[in-house]
């Protein structure tokens, strides 16, 4: 079959997994490519700072690669393209907003002045050479978020990208339900669509629901209020900031994200803040507690984040005091769930009344839930369907939503990342994979840590590390100096006096054997130590430390 008689749509990340998300759409000499997330790094990727997805593929084919397509500016959407540009630099093309963030990334990374990026308003076409590709308004927990409609010469891709149907959304955009259901009559040849809520029933809050709440709490409030949020729920900040307006109060933001996109959104005009009401952080001494809302970045128990800090009392400006009010406006994300509570529980020993989910309605999800999802396939009608954003029990519960609906098992596809499906106007099917994976980056460093390198730092954070020092006679191969044992993480050595001796011991024996055996090379020397001091130690402990000898010759 020929490349012009067939579409192949890959995903190279988020299939399966939280965030990273990026998916490639090829036909013919062209490919596009659908946002380009990355994700936080889980807790035995030690010292690890992101994730990104593998685009080796991308870079193999990067004649053919047309640009980046953004549905929204979330991080696991739009958070590797100062990494992944370096590799393979084509324009992007995003909505206001969302390049407005992109452009904030670039900057910092100072590639702004080397990237093409494409202001695109919804119902926007971009025109290619064989394809088209279609902004559609959605609504999502971020402004000016967008579904892609991809049009072939086969037939119609829909990408819904991360979105909920809002008939009140704070901004007064609601979701395109019109193009969608008149791209359904024409014919969808697939729908991708989001299932991070498939597994919930009925159907998303309003975002304006939150607001009541926030009203109601303001009102009760008789100290600060300190609100923790996701900085870039750019409508649930002006909630805060309407509600602090209507309480007379002013306005701190805390957190290095939340004071960037914030202010992004200001000069973007996506956020109305009344002019006196926003005050700078260090000045909020100089109001009375009623007077004061500081809205900040933590809701999730990041160690780092500002919300951690004040919990722990450890925060340069802000210190709980007694009568604080603190909202904690998120959900925990799977797996966050004891860092939060724990935070809650220090909040409290401070003397904070905390206000979270379980208590208040005063955070909703941005993503459909399943009656939501059967309208979007009702509408959309497609002959094929892949589920796409979650885990892999969010993408099966999705298709078993979308067979529900009359659509055959055999029409639904749920792909892993590097799988290629292959469609035709009458056919779909999975066929061949590419080269994916996690590039880890750590610091400036891009894709050199590898197994190797985190299993060494799993070691080291278990068990420690055991250096053996010795110094030996250039000519006469004796023992000069040592051996010397420092040890990091391993014992604490005042109490250990006994245990280091017997380790330098095991460690004076392997040597002087070494010598006495004519086994002379360095690396024979140091793997004889090594398995012979592991031994003993794993013995007495049963502990393996990374045990690293040391031969210097005088």
């Amino acid at each position: 079959m020929e490349n012009k008689n067939r579409i192949r749509v890959i995903p190279l990340g988020g299939l399966g997994e939280v965030g990273k998300n990026i998916t490639v759409i090829e036909y013919g000499e062209e490919i596009v490519v659908i946002d380009c997330g990355m994700t936080f790094p889980d807790s035995d990727m030690l010292g690890v700072d992101v994730v990104i997805p593998d685009v080796s593929y991308l870079v193999k084919n990067k004649e053919r690669v047309k640009g980046f397509f953004v549905t929204h500016g979330h991080e696991d959407h739009i958070g590797a393209f100062s990494y992944i540009l370096k590799q393979i630099n084509v324009p992007i093309y995003g909505t206001k907003l969302t390049l407005g963030l992109i452009e904030s990334k670039l900057d910092e990374a100072n590639m702004l002045s080397t990237t093409s990026l494409n202001l695109v308003t919804p119902g926007e076409i971009i025109k290619l050479d064989k394809l088209k590709v279609e902004f559609i308004r959605t609504n999502h927990s971020i402004a000016d978020s967008c579904a892609l409609a991809i049009h072939t010469p086969l037939g119609v891709i829909v990408h819904t990208g991360d979105f909920k149907v809002d008939f009140t959304p704070v901004d007064g955009e609601v979701i395109d339900l019109g193009r969608f259901a008149e791209l359904g009559k024409r014919g969808v040849l697939l729908l991708m669509a989001d299932s991070t809520n498939s597994g919930h029933s009925g159907y998303t809050m309003s975002e304006k629901t939150v607001g009541e709440t926030l009203k109601n709490l303001f009102s009760k409030a008789n100290g600060r209020i300190i609100v923790a949020t996701f900085a870039s729920n750019i409508h649930r900040l002006q909630q805060i900031i309407d509600s602090s307006v209507i309480y007379g109060r002013k306005v701190a933001f805390s957190g290095r994200s939340m004071e960037k996109i914030s202010e992004v959104a200001m000069n973007l005009g996506y956020l109305n803040i009344p002019d006196g009401t926003l005050v700078d952080l260090k000045d909020i001494k100089l109001y009375n507690s009623e007077q004061i809302t500081i809205v900040t970045t933590g809701s999730q128990g990041e160690p780092m984040s500002a919300l951690t800090r004040i919990a722990a009392g450890t925060h340069r400006s802000i210190h709980i005091e007694q009568g604080d009010m603190i909202i904690i406006s998120a959900t925990p994300i799977p797996g966050n769930e004891k860092p939060v509570s724990r935070v809650i529980n220090e909040l409290v020993k401070k003397g904070a009344n905390v206000i979270y989910k379980a208590i208040e309605d005063i955070h909703v999800s941005g993503h459909a839930c399943e009656e939501e999802l059967k309208l979007i396939h009702s509408i959309v009608r497609p002959k094929f369907f892949m589920p796409v954003h979650g885990e892999y029990k969010h993408l099966r519960k999705h298709s078993l939503i979308a067979q529900q609906l009359g659509l055959k098992k055999e029409n639904t596809f749920i792909l892993e990342n590097g799988n290629v499906l292959e469609l035709t106007r009458k056919t779909a099917r999975i066929n061949g994979k590419v080269q994916v994976g996690n590039v880890l980056v750590d610091g400036v460093g891009i894709g050199d840590i590898g197994n190797i390198v985190l299993r060494d730092r799993k070691v080291l954070s278990n068990d420690g590390i055991i250096n053996i020092v010795v110094t030996l006679e250039k000519e006469s191969k004796d023992i000069l100096c040592g051996p010397d044992i420092v040890t990091r993480g391993f014992v604490y050595v005042r109490e250990s006096e006994g245990l280091v001796s017997e380790i330098r011991e095991v460690a004076s024996r392997s040597l002087e054997y070494c010598i006495d055996n004519r086994i002379l090379k360095w690396s024979e020397i140091k793997k004889y130590i090594r398995n012979e001091v592991g031994y003993f130690i794993y013995s007495k402990t049963k502990r393996k430390p990374i045990i690293i000898p040391i031969i210097m010759e005088i």
